[in-house]
């Protein structure tokens, strides 16, 4: 790869950089797989975990990439394929908010949900996670993604970032991993190379400045703003944070990180340098914000979502495990499972907002047959009493492809899981077998693309 005269001109007074050991590192080539596992469904993997992320405590390097459209575990969401350097978010967020305490997140450029699911591993389940995504379709992966996470305390939003101007003071945490020129990403993505110039990071400069003007007033006073990029450029990291510091009274969060892991300090945020870093190339900052935003005085409409009552509940109590912070209700033809915060903030906020996913959908009552949902079947509420069928490995892939799959067991609907993970709904009938798995996320390839 050859990387451009100007690019590396750009980023020489950047602290950290180091020009001849930047170049060799992106004419290797060489690409890192790691992954983060999902503490809310542990199991015995197919591959084999190498190295740990020093700085994420479920993240691990991997000695080869394996084919992870072939693992059912993967479609089960046992796992998110992240870049070692998203990672450090998790560091981020245990040293600048209090876990413990009951939080209201928002992740403001949430897709595809790499972020999200690190955040909802970390918050407690009483927390209330919302991701929002402002374009549809990768909105629509970034639910999915969530889905396959399986917990009932996050909602996804297709907005854009200025709706949340709408929310004045509501979240005690905003990750905002912005848009960016893309510089980090040379060595995984090398055709972003040809698409790279001073003006795309100037754009991007005033892009980035845009969303974080549009929705800083959504953010508590004492909150924390993590910010981040997958580029080098200062104008889109340092001097951006620097803004932002100037701009709104924020504060500057200060990290402890090990001198062994090669993350640059900087006087404005942490930088990651493949030659330097175990990471592709990766800007991030959490500030404090200091004062309350001044705002045009909005007011929110009100939403009137009615929780079951305890007659009406009953019915779900084979389905799903419910507790006192857990509530049903109806949304359309769906009954919808959410945690008593997001439900407190669907009826507080949820008519201002475009709505894609609010916790885990159940599924709906057709006269007196219930059609589970999905999304019910990779949920962590599953109650143990719902029918299931174990797959093998070969099982499991021939019903993620829906193919044909035979199986001896009772006539009804059935979970299909595999390792225990549940991966879809199938009904067994007579002399066949429905497969309810959506289209959209069926196995289509027989090679790897991964």
């Amino acid at each position: 790869m050859i990387l451009p005269p100007q690019f590396l001109n750009s980023i020489k007074d950047a602290k950290g950089f180091e020009e001849k050991s930047f170049i060799e590192v992106h004419e290797k080539e060489e690409k890192i797989t790691s992954i983060r596992l999902n503490p809310f469904k542990k199991t015995n993997l197919i591959f084999e975990l190498n190295e740990k992320v020093q700085w994420c405590e479920d993240g691990f390097f991997l000695k080869e990439r394996p084919s992870f459209t072939f693992d059912p575990l993967f479609h089960a969401g046992c796992y998110y394929v992240q870049e070692a350097g998203s990672m450090f978010l998790e560091l981020a967020i245990k040293h600048s908010v209090n876990l413990s305490e009951t939080l209201t997140v928002l992740d403001l450029c949430a897709a595809p949900g790499g972020k999200s699911t690190l955040v909802n591993s970390l918050i407690s389940t009483e927390s209330l996670l919302i991701s929002n995504e402002v374009i549809k379709q990768r909105a629509d992966i970034l639910a999915y993604n969530l889905s396959k996470w399986g917990s009932c305390n996050t909602a996804v939003t297709n907005c854009d970032p200025s709706v949340y101007a709408k929310l004045p003071g509501v979240f005690d945490l905003i990750i905002a991993d912005v848009p960016c020129s893309g510089s980090g990403l040379f060595r995984k993505q090398p055709d972003a190379v040809k698409e790279w110039s001073i003006d795309n990071v100037n754009l991007c400069s005033t892009r980035q400045k845009r969303i974080i003007a549009d929705s800083i007033a959504s953010l508590k006073e004492n909150g924390v703003l993590i910010y981040s990029t997958c580029s080098y450029s200062t104008e889109e990291d340092e001097a951006l944070v620097s803004w932002i510091i100037k701009e709104f009274g924020m504060e500057f969060i200060k990290l402890p990180i090990n001198n062994n892991w090669g993350i640059i300090e900087t006087e404005f945020g942490y930088r990651f340098y493949p030659n330097l870093a175990k990471s592709e190339g990766f800007f991030c900052a959490a500030l404090r914000k200091k004062s309350e935003q001044e705002t045009a005085g909005f007011k929110t409409k009100k939403t009137n979502f009615c929780a079951l009552n305890k007659k009406d509940l009953v019915y779900f109590e084979d389905k799903i495990r419910l507790n006192d912070n857990l509530v049903v209700f109806k949304f359309q033809n769906d009954y919808k499972l959410v945690n008593t915060e997001l439900f407190r903030f669907l009826n507080s906020f949820g008519q201002n907002l475009y709505l894609k996913k609010t916790g885990v959908t159940i599924g709906e009552l057709k006269q007196k047959d219930f059609l589970p949902h999905h999304e019910l079947a990779l949920s962590n509420h599953l109650h143990n009493n719902i029918p299931r069928i174990e797959l093998t490995e070969e099982q499991a892939l021939q019903f993620l492809r829906k193919e044909n799959i035979h199986l001896n067991a009772a006539k009804g609907i059935h979970l299909m899981s595999y390792q225990n993970q549940g991966l879809g709904w199938a009904k067994i009938l007579d002399n066949r077998i429905n497969n309810y798995l959506p289209k959209e996320f069926r196995i289509l390839n027989s090679g790897d693309n991964d």
